[in-house]
């Protein structure tokens, strides 16, 4: 039977056992549903993140491809936003929601922890949201932020040539288009890093055979992942083989990954988003792309909730380590 060896990793279980039903999005209808269900979880959850009266929050504004304005809020400590001898690295910060929900201020304490832990500072982007404001709307507001972050390098202490893109779930298809579209962009310096964590990377995964027999495991559902998709590029597109999707949106349908930065990418095996972000991978190797890989077998999307877990703690660990690196 398919899918009969797939089980929840034993330290997750134990953790997700007292949230019972509470551990999976319900099968909303509207976009409008998701959002107050993801607000009022995700507020409780990163709530319990403690916060570090260390970082310093400053908004900018960068001008999209509609000449719309789109909020940037960066993260660093008082000694970060001093006038530095040599300037800094940074990583530009895309939120996770399946495109249609969040906020960069909803996800402050993940993000602050982020600069807490790796010491580098990080520039949050607040990009549009599907369906108002559906493809390219916002892949081109998370380029244009880093356009503006890149141009804008020397005021503000970073230096250009060790920028990285970060997200996870939407927020890493976020990055990964924004990779793409700064390579095919030429924009230079040329991108060092992207940080893609278990990435929303390919609409025709709502139609994959893997994905139905995950999903009485996952805790963002096929349904769901159906309801984003069609919100981002379209209910007549999305999931079809022939539709005309760009692969800005939809990064695992691009023609070619040749000339990509260094990529870091991982992924629970209880994932809907498990098989596209395999494949990425295995692509960007195949292109002698410098990647790194994991697949955390037992898990579903946001295990890291579960700390005391061997995932949660090497996930931390190594997306932690990319950043430094930089």
């Amino acid at each position: 039977m398919e899918g009969q060896t797939l089980k929840f990793d034993p330290d997750y279980e134990k953790w997700r056992k007292p949230f019972g039903d509470k551990m999976r999005v319900p099968d909303f209808e509207t976009t409008d549903e998701f959002r107050q269900f993801s607000h009022n979880f995700l507020e409780a959850a990163l709530s319990q993140v403690p916060p570090d009266p260390r970082i310093v929050r400053t908004k900018y504004y960068c001008v999209s491809h509609d000449d719309a304005k789109v909020e940037i809020e960066r993260y660093a400590s008082a000694e970060q936003m001093k006038d530095q001898e040599k300037p800094l690295p940074a990583v530009l910060y895309f939120h996770g929601g399946g495109m249609v929900t969040g906020t960069v201020e909803l996800f402050a304490p993940m993000i602050t922890k982020l600069v807490t832990d790796s010491g580098v500072q990080i520039f949050g982007v607040d990009y549009r949201l599907a369906p108002e404001h559906p493809d390219p709307t916002p892949v081109e507001d998370c380029y244009a932020a880093l356009r503006w972050v890149s141009t804008h390098a020397s005021e503000l202490g970073i230096d250009p040539t060790r920028l990285a893109v970060m997200g996870e779930s939407a927020g890493g298809g976020l990055a990964a288009g924004t990779a793409l579209l700064a390579r095919d962009r030429a924009l230079e310096p040329p991108l060092k890093k992207q940080i893609l964590v278990y990435p929303m990377l390919d609409d025709r995964s709502i139609n994959s055979t893997s994905a139905a027999a995950l999903d009485k495991f996952v805790f963002f559902p096929l349904h769901m992942s159906r309801l984003c998709w069609r919100s981002y590029v379209g209910k007549d597109k999305a999931g079809s083989d022939d539709a005309d999707v760009s692969p800005y949106a939809a990064p695992g349908r691009v023609s070619s990954v040749h000339g990509l930065p260094s990529t870091y990418i991982d992924v629970g095996g209880l994932y809907l988003f498990r098989d596209e972000s395999l494949m990425y991978a295995a692509r960007l190797s195949a292109a002698n792309v410098e990647v790194e890989f994991h697949l955390f077998p037992g898990l579903p999307h946001g295990f890291e909730r579960a700390v005391k877990s061997y995932g949660a703690k090497h996930a931390h660990e190594r997306r932690i380590q990319w950043i430094k690196d930089l």
